[in-house]
């Protein structure tokens, strides 16, 4: 039985190790390409390591104005995102009704639309108001899309702040948009960064949105830039598109990095009242 028993064990680890080892090989490659002059598709450490493919993305064209484009583009559309989740979370959490259902599946089935499906009439009505190759335009439509994947977030998030604690303020005489701010938003913060991070990343990695929308190429995300790494033949210069990637995935953890301090707890409400 003992002997089953580490048999077992010993076939769970070596499958683990296999999966992990299929993860770990494409940030291998990734990391040996970005510094390799003669990078393939195979993963290999360059004989002759440089940092030539790094020197030959970072300018101005190929990747500071896409990741500036990228950043005022995901970033403004996430916090876009979080402001109308919240505003819309708020009553689903804090007040029954009978829409309440009937709305929050209504929002259950706008998140399994796939965007291609809607592309061609966003794409009509964005040329009837003019919103086409704008920032701005395409931010609204962005946030729009994340919405309800946000909403059913910050609602889960909402439902686990008691709802005494905004009783309690309400007795001191703050009314609903003051207990929000100053009661649920401070207890549910860790939620609201899980929801901004997981809302950036999905803007930040979608290509066919600003690819349809945005026609200028001064205005074009990091995402879609990456179209110049292929050649005319689709043979792509793997040692920059590697060095490119790294620098591409540097928002994203930087983001991560600055609030993931605040992931780590859960919700501290024990002692909020007495009584």
């Amino acid at each position: 039985m003992i002997a089953r028993d580490r048999m077992s064990k010993l076939a769970s680890n070596l499958v683990l190790l296999a999966i992990g080892v299929l993860f770990v090989l494409p940030l291998l490659w990734v990391l040996f390409a970005s510094i390799n002059r003669t990078a393939g598709l195979r993963v290999e450490f360059p004989t002759h390591p440089t940092l030539g493919n790094f020197r030959a993305v970072l300018n101005t064209d190929t990747t500071y104005r896409p990741v500036l484009n990228g950043i005022i583009l995901c970033g403004g559309a996430a916090l876009l995102t979080m402001v109308c989740a919240v505003l819309a979370a708020y009553p689903l959490s804090r007040f029954r009704t009978r829409f309440n259902r009937p709305f929050l599946l209504t929002v259950l089935f706008c998140t399994g639309l796939p965007i291609t499906a809607v592309m061609v009439p966003v794409y009509g009505l964005f040329v009837q108001l003019n919103l086409v190759d704008t920032l701005g335009g395409t931010i609204m439509f962005m946030a729009t899309a994340s919405l309800p994947f946000a909403i059913w977030l910050t609602k889960t998030f909402m439902d686990g702040v008691p709802l005494s604690l905004e009783e309690a303020a309400w007795v001191d005489g703050a009314g609903n948009m003051r207990a929000l701010w100053a009661i649920v938003l401070p207890l549910m913060w860790p939620g609201i960064a899980v929801v901004l991070i997981f809302t950036f990343i999905g803007m930040w990695g979608n290509f066919f949105v600003p690819f349809m929308l945005l026609l200028s190429p001064e205005r074009l995300p990091a995402s879609v830039s990456i179209f110049t790494f292929f050649g005319q033949y689709g043979e792509p210069n793997y040692g920059q598109l590697a060095a490119y990637s790294l620098i591409y995935t540097t928002p994203v953890l930087l983001l991560y990095l600055l609030l993931s301090r605040k992931l780590g707890g859960a919700f501290a409400l024990g002692g909020a009242i007495k009584g």
